[in-house]
């Protein structure tokens, strides 16, 4: 009887780009090699000679600006998977304490009745008394796929039962280290990639949700500049960005370098809070060090535009240039002067004119403000997330919490291009 020759034989790469059995399957699971770091220093040269530069949020210079300049009680981990000293996929993780009275917020009416008053109660009732350890295998600070990343052979399905062994692992280890873990989030996948890795997850008990969908503006391959944009729009959306330009006009902007930011970083942090406050939905909170630590480690790749009205710093947002994705990372701004000067608006107008001076494909405007940023052409996608409390009894009920204290926003999606 003649038998088949294991893929695992020849070089681990080459096996993963065979066609392969369950059998296989079940042997590269065993084979590979998993590693736990707690910080990326030790294994930045491999780790970035393996992920590719689009991947920025998963390199070792985002990375380290937040070990660096860490979100109050962050913590980080990092796992590497190998065979045979190959690497095949690499994950980043964080640990993060949520507690709900903290982490959900609902905006308040002035005059709620009494039945809204009584559920409102109950729920801050419930929220106070709710706190967990938290794996995150993604990035509480972003929006998008940015928890891992394979070989791009290695099949959904293997990937996903890679990082849930590497996921136990990880809080194994942590508890070694005084730290309980109760919660595993993976966070944030598009449809495309949720298809393939569901089954695995829901087959183990994760449960999975959503908060909110990522604005996303796609930049055809014709729009040359601005005005491109503007000649895309209907006659109404063009008349609203006139009236925007107008009446930002005695805005000032200038990009600020890592002398600026680092002088005013503690007027831009408080910029910044005037916004994430107003969030329904708070998973960290920055220190003024964040913004001057990640310009440091970024450097061309980050602009972060100062706003000026009559000298005084009003306003800033940031853009990352990351492969052919322009992220509008994090803003803030004096809600006053955005009142009379329609600042925000001003800044998705920025921002859209920055990508396609950069000819980048998109820009990723995350979460939030959901109905101004569909007013500048961004799209809603859908992000899905998987959570799984590690006591079998008390994870029946997770996703019932997560549903019930998570504030609902409602939105109408603006179409501002001719159809």
């Amino acid at each position: 009887m003649t038998h088949r020759k294991t893929t695992l034989s020849i070089h681990p790469i080459q096996a993963l780009s065979a066609v392969l059995t369950a059998e296989d399957d079940v042997r590269l699971l065993e084979y590979t090699r998993i590693k736990f770091h707690t910080s990326v220093a030790g294994v930045s040269d491999e780790w970035d000679a393996f992920v590719p530069e689009h991947h920025l949020f998963l390199r070792t210079p985002y990375l380290r600006t937040l070990e660096t300049a860490p979100p109050e009680g962050m913590r980080f981990c990092y796992l590497s998977f190998t065979i045979d000293n190959e690497p095949i996929g690499i994950a980043a993780c964080q640990i993060q304490y949520f507690k709900g009275d903290e982490t959900f917020n609902e905006k308040e009416e002035e005059e709620p009745c009494f039945f809204e008053g009584v559920s409102r109660h109950f729920k801050n009732f419930v929220a106070r008394n709710i706190g967990f350890h938290t794996l995150v295998c993604g990035s509480l600070l972003l929006t998008g796929e940015h928890g891992f990343y394979f070989h791009p052979n290695v099949k959904s399905e293997l990937v996903t039962k890679l990082l849930l062994k590497g996921l136990d692992m990880a809080s194994a280890e942590m508890n070694k280290q005084g730290v309980h873990i109760s919660l595993t989030l993976l966070k944030d996948f598009f449809e495309q990639t949720q298809t393939g890795i569901a089954p695995v997850l829901t087959n183990k008990k994760f449960f999975e949700f959503n908060v909110q969908p990522n604005m996303i503006l796609t930049l055809p391959s014709e729009w040359q500049n601005f005005d491109d944009y503007l000649g895309a729009m209907s006659s109404k959306y063009r008349v609203r960005v006139k009236r925007a330009f107008k009446k930002g006009k005695n805005i000032v902007r200038k990009e600020m370098s890592i002398d600026d930011i680092e002088s005013h970083k503690q007027h831009i942090f408080n910029l910044y809070k005037n916004i994430s406050k107003n969030a329904g939905f708070n998973t960290f909170t920055f220190t003024p060090d964040y913004f001057p630590e990640l310009k440091r480690q970024l450097n061309d790749r980050l602009k972060l535009i100062g706003c000026y009205l009559d000298d005084q710093l009003v306003g800033f947002y940031t853009a990352i240039w990351n492969g052919v994705e322009l992220d509008a990372h994090f803003l803030g701004f004096d809600y006053e002067v955005n009142r009379n000067t329609q600042l925000y608006l001003n800044m998705l107008y920025d921002m859209i004119g920055i990508a396609l001076d950069y000819r980048a494909d998109q820009i990723i405007f995350s979460r939030t403000a959901l109905e101004i940023k569909s007013s500048v052409g961004a799209e809603p996608y859908e992000m899905y997330c998987y959570l799984r409390h590690r006591n079998p009894i008390s994870n029946r009920f997770v996703k019932n919490f997560v549903d019930y204290l998570t504030p609902k926003e409602e939105w109408k999606q603006r179409h501002p291009f001719k159809s």
